[in-house]
């Protein structure tokens, strides 16, 4: 073997190494077989992310702003799927409310990223001194920091999700919503509205359907960039294997009903196709409002 390779490098001319495998393309019957067969387990466990956004039938401007980051670094013994999701909606009738949701967006998806990538790039990998619950906090408080020097006087919803293996850790400020759609198809909002009328309802002086018509049920009295102090909800919850995550603006739920928004899911062959089916469901309902949606399938 030692003269054979000595024999090979000491020649000038490249030497044909004969390969003796052959590829013939897949019968009808084989690629029919391969597309009935039932899977049972996704391997390596991994993010599926689409989003859907549109600025609507009566808008001329888009104030929303999206940001979808994933990745997963799998090996022999284990599998670890990395994301960030964010939908900020900036203020409707506010100077720079475009300029506030994507300075908002840019800072916490700067904060975050420089707080992970130690740990996901470095060798040999450097733990996260902090809590998830501590780093998404931070990443807010920085967001409002941002847009209060970037665009005083405007203001914006954000909605965040970091997803770690099967956990979420949300932060959210406003009214856009963030959802979990569970295998058995049940759906939960696992934010909540920080407007007058969501409070109103939560201390019983005004019904659901009362709720959905208020004049002012666009009213926030949280929002990233409006006032000096800033309280941010942060939760974490299951990610369960099989299910959705939904981020999205006040402009596609606002217009769609929750049981809606489930069926178009489920019934979509695909996220991209479900995304794109909810932004048309939106318009189709007039879209008077800038429309932005994030779906997120955890598949293991």
């Amino acid at each position: 073997m030692l003269d054979f390779l000595k024999n090979i490098f000491s020649k000038k001319e490249p030497v044909k190494i004969i390969d003796s495998a052959v590829t013939a393309p897949l019968s009808d019957l084989q690629i029919q077989s391969i597309k009935s067969m039932t899977i049972s387990r996704y391997e390596p466990v991994q993010l599926l992310v689409s989003t859907g956004q549109s600025v609507g039938h009566q808008r001329e401007l888009n104030e929303d702003c999206l940001f979808t980051l994933s990745t997963s670094i799998s090996g022999n013994t284990s599998s670890l799927p990395f994301g960030l999701f964010i939908v900020a909606d900036g203020m409707g009738g506010h100077q720079y409310g475009e300029v506030a949701s994507h300075t908002a967006i840019r800072s916490i998806a700067n904060y975050v990223m420089k707080k992970f990538h130690n740990s996901l790039f470095n060798l040999p990998s450097q733990p996260v001194d902090e809590s998830l619950q501590e780093i998404m906090q931070a990443a807010i408080m920085e967001a409002q920091r941002a847009v209060l020097k970037e665009a005083p006087g405007s203001g914006t919803t954000v909605t965040a999700a970091l997803a770690l293996g099967q956990q979420l850790t949300i932060g959210h400020v406003g009214d856009s919503r963030g959802y979990l759609i569970y295998n058995d198809q049940k759906m939960e909002a696992i934010t909540r509205d920080h407007s007058l009328v969501r409070r109103l309802e939560e201390l019983g002086q005004i019904t659901a359907a009362e709720a959905a018509i208020h004049p002012q049920r666009n009213v926030l009295y949280r929002a990233v960039g409006q006032g000096e102090a800033l309280e941010a909800d942060v939760i974490t919850t299951p990610f369960p294997v099989g299910s959705y995550l939904l981020l999205c603006s006040d402009g596609l739920w606002g217009l769609v009903s929750d049981e809606d928004m489930r069926k178009i899911v489920y019934n979509a062959p695909t996220i991209q196709r479900a995304c794109q089916d909810l932004v048309a469901a939106a318009n189709a309902a007039g879209g008077p409002d800038n429309i932005s949606a994030i779906l997120v399938q955890l598949l293991g």
